[in-house]
């Protein structure tokens, strides 16, 4: 199913008004309204970035890290496993070097998804506790706001746990083990951007510390600013699919971040630019979101994390390279797992959606864990609704799955009023409004999952299924030309909130080939008026039958423009969804 989107007539008429053209008005208008100034599009500056004073809970935090660093005290750096997580490792470990703590100071605690779960797990702590040199202040990163019970266990050995994240507190509030926990999602905190990504919370953390270390004269006043450390915010802000649609932080630290990945600044951007593109101006929010991203979080998903932030942080090319293949590999072995459970969970979703299932709850036996998060997206993208993937869990009896949700519905809140309903059913849960993580008991998994639709339909008794896609509009013949590629890339980045833009529109198939390792993918030259233009269509059709179209036919398409630089540079129509239509129906 498929709209266009409704545009705000305030923002297309200002968009006018400063000159943009009725296209770049229109996509600008269908992603923001009048409550959002347009400068926040076209002009973000460093300056929008809220000051990190405003953050609950900062000056015992940022007392207590300047104590640690002043005392030479043992600090350990515990985040989560998946790009959101690496960043803020290596934001926090550059961090902290550049304030003087030596490498030997700083040890690094990154849990394994299978064997440990998500955040300061119990195995995890249990690894601090029996380390020889255990740190004596644990900074923690994208987790740890629903954690007490092992921030407890840390607390009660006498160390120290601040926790910086973004996730949803519980109605409990937050851990009162910790010694402070930086969250702008708490109920107390004024901090204006509640969307930020962990890395970001990370970064304004150690801004602050840089402050107070230079205010105590504990460090020089010529230490550069971390402002080349939002390389990795913007990665991470990106990965984590955070707002970009009302966010001037998100924005602007991914705008600058893009451009020093660009720059290649560091051996590991080196390495990625020159792998994964021809120009490095192909770098920009997609590339982050689809090429390294997910080359990142691979490894967490199927083995230890830590060679990410082994990546991040290489000091010379041959380590960023090594690390690299390493990832690499492992993103391979992520896409055939993933392949195989789609496979299987498409039929079982699709069966519930023909029983009226409002949130989808597939459990795949035989499925990897890791890649359940992966799988929950892509029922989302076929079915429309809220959709969660379970496997196994590590111990008999239980189940972990990924929560993945549409536009307008809170996957947090939904498992919050789940877990007020039947309180015994979860395990453990937690995560934020797009996405989640939990673990709950087999003998819970019916009542589970009739009291989530339930309480879905009790909370959103209008809601419609969700448009599978999003459209702006079609395209006049004038507008397939390579400049209104490069205008429109200038209106990024795009994101959750503020998505890449998609158009429709009939076009008549000149000639049609297919490509791919796998055959499941064409080449098409296409015709729109006396326009000819070159187009893809990924994932068109089965591995081994004849092509899905052919010459003479036409297509109703959804489809993204883009700049083809496979052989020279050409405008490239990039076809998300296509059906074939008769020439009858066309001319009727």
């Amino acid at each position: 199913m498929r709209a266009s989107r409704p545009i705000d007539i305030s923002v297309f008429a200002e968009a006018r008004s400063r000159g943009l053209s009725p296209l770049l008005a229109r996509i600008i208008a269908g992603r923001i309204d009048g409550d959002t100034p347009l400068d926040l599009v076209l002009d973000p500056k460093i300056g929008d970035i809220p000051a990190p004073n405003l953050l609950a809970d900062l000056v015992p935090a940022v007392d207590r890290i300047v104590d640690a660093i002043r005392s030479g005290q043992p600090i350990g750096v515990l985040t989560d496993y998946d790009a959101d997580g690496l960043t803020s490792h290596a934001v926090l470990t550059h961090a902290l070097i550049r304030f003087g703590v030596p490498v030997t100071q700083i040890s690094h605690w990154i849990g394994h998804r299978i064997e440990d779960g998500y955040g300061i797990s119990e195995r995890l702590v249990d690894r601090i506790l029996e380390a020889i040199n255990p740190p004596v202040l644990v900074i923690s990163a994208d987790c740890g706001s629903s954690d007490e019970l092992q921030i407890s266990r840390l607390d009660s050995e006498g160390i120290d746990v601040i926790v910086t994240d973004h996730h949803r507190i519980s109605d409990a509030g937050p851990p009162v083990s910790a010694y402070a926990v930086i969250n702008p999602n708490r109920v107390d905190c004024d901090y204006p951007d509640k969307s930020i990504a962990g890395c970001m919370v990370s970064w304004l953390v150690m801004s602050a510390v840089r402050s107070q270390l230079i205010e105590e004269k504990l460090l020089s006043e010529s230490t550069p600013k971390l402002g080349d450390l939002l390389d990795y915010v913007a990665l991470g802000t990106i990965a984590d699919c955070v707002s970009m649609g009302n966010s001037a932080t998100n924005r602007i630290v991914v705008l600058t971040g893009l451009k020093q990945i660009q720059a290649k600044t560091r051996p590991c951007w080196q390495v990625a630019v020159d792998k994964l593109t021809k120009l490095p101006s192909d770098v920009d929010s997609e590339w982050l979101a689809f090429q390294l991203a997910p080359r990142l979080n691979a490894r967490g998903r199927i083995d230890h994390s830590m060679r990410g932030f082994e990546f991040l942080f290489a000091e010379n090319l041959t380590s960023a390279a090594e690390a690299y293949s390493d990832l690499d590999q492992d993103n391979q072995k992520r896409r055939v797992i993933e392949k195989q459970m789609v496979e299987h969970a498409k039929p079982l979703a699709r069966r519930q959606r023909m029983h009226g299932g409002l949130v989808l709850c597939v459990v795949l036996e035989n499925g990897h864990s890791g890649v359940q998060g992966i799988v929950a997206s892509r029922l989302v993208e076929t079915e429309g609704v809220p959709s969660i993937v379970l496997t196994p869990g590590t111990v008999d009896g239980t189940l972990t799955g990924s929560m993945r949700s549409v536009p307008g519905v809170d996957a947090k809140g939904l498992l919050d009023h789940v877990a007020d309903s039947v309180p015994s059913v979860f395990i453990r849960y937690g995560g934020h409004a797009g996405a989640c993580g939990m673990t709950l008991g087999r003998a819970g998994l019916e009542s589970f999952g009739e009291s989530l639709q339930a309480i879905f339909q009790m909370i959103y008794p209008d809601y419609p299924v969700a448009v599978r896609h999003q459209t702006d509009g079609e395209l006049l013949s004038d507008d397939f030309e390579l400049d209104r590629v490069e205008q429109i890339s200038q209106l990024g980045p795009f994101g959750r909130g503020f998505e890449s833009p998609l158009f429709e529109g009939v076009f008549e198939v000149i000639s049609s080939q297919i490509i791919g390792r796998d055959g499941s993918h064409l080449s098409l030259d296409l015709r729109v008026e006396a326009k000819q233009i070159r187009a893809v269509w990924f994932g068109a059709q089965a591995t081994g039958h004849p092509p899905v179209v052919m010459a003479g036919d036409w297509i109703d398409c959804v489809f993204s423009l883009s700049v083809n630089t496979y052989q020279g540079t050409e405008l490239s129509v990039i076809i998300r969804h296509g059906q074939l239509i008769t020439k009858e129906l066309l001319h009727a």
